[in-house]
């Protein structure tokens, strides 16, 4: 697997588990809202932790900076 994904792809990600992570928490977001956002955040911490996006690969996308 390819790095496919920066650094700024990859602190967006966080960010956003971290707010589903609080909002499920505070039980905003609750039934199947929750499953389906808890799935959401559990791909994209994986994506983030390994750098790499499948969907991206299938699109052709990277927001990995060029290597000099």
């Amino acid at each position: 697997m390819k790095k496919n994904m920066g650094t700024i792809d990859r602190v967006v990600r966080i960010l956003v588990v971290i707010a589903i992570a609080v909002l499920y928490s505070q039980e905003i977001i609750t039934g199947t809202t929750a499953i389906i956002l808890g799935v959401v955040a559990s791909i994209f911490l994986l994506t983030s932790l390994v750098s790499f996006c499948p969907l991206y690969k299938i699109v052709g996308l990277s927001t990995c900076p060029a290597k000099k």
